[in-house]
């Protein structure tokens, strides 16, 4: 289908997608994607990690019933600066800390960790806690996760820290 244009000045008034182009400032990260535990559902996993592809982001996703242990070996051997945590199953409370100690015990301090899915909001601020800097929930718009991504790539920018192991206190609200 086309869009008829009648000049290049009136295409920029529109907004045909959800997700923009990224714009000069934008730094592009190298993000794992993840499904720890035994959860066996992962189209949400998989939308996003075509969202943050599609935003211009390098996505690497692990496929299904990954152990903390090899989360952490994943993000090491990618040599990625994010990691995406979806989780549905209710272990979140055991394997998100799970893998940030095994971030933090390898040295990996400075990885920004985010997490998905079902994650009741009185366990958000154990997780907080952990070092994870945004959860996004069921509904969450995938440009909201590239915006905070954004934000998270602004900080680092800038010297801030964004890491699970910089203990700034910063989260995505």
């Amino acid at each position: 289908m086309s869009i008829p244009v009648w000049n290049a000045a009136s295409l920029t008034r529109h907004r045909l997608l959800e997700v923009c182009l990224p714009t000069p400032s934008f730094v592009i990260m190298r993000i794992v994607i993840a499904k720890p535990g035994l959860d066996g559902h992962d189209r949400g996993a998989k939308v996003i990690a075509r969202a943050l592809r599609d935003g211009g982001h390098e996505v690497v996703y692990t496929g299904l019933r990954k152990t903390p242990e090899e989360i952490v070996r994943i993000v090491m051997d990618e040599d990625a600066t994010a990691l995406g945590l979806s989780t549905l199953s209710g272990a979140h409370e055991v394997l998100v800390p799970a893998v940030c100690n095994g971030l933090r015990a390898e040295g990996l301090s400075e990885v920004v960790v985010f997490a998905g899915g079902i994650i009741p909001s009185d366990d958000h601020d154990s997780l907080h806690d952990q070092g994870v800097r945004a959860i996004f929930g069921p509904g969450a718009r995938t440009s909201e996760i590239l915006d905070f991504l954004e934000a998270t790539s602004r900080r680092i920018e800038l010297g801030q820290p964004v890491g699970i192991g910089e203990n700034s206190g910063w989260r995505w609200d």
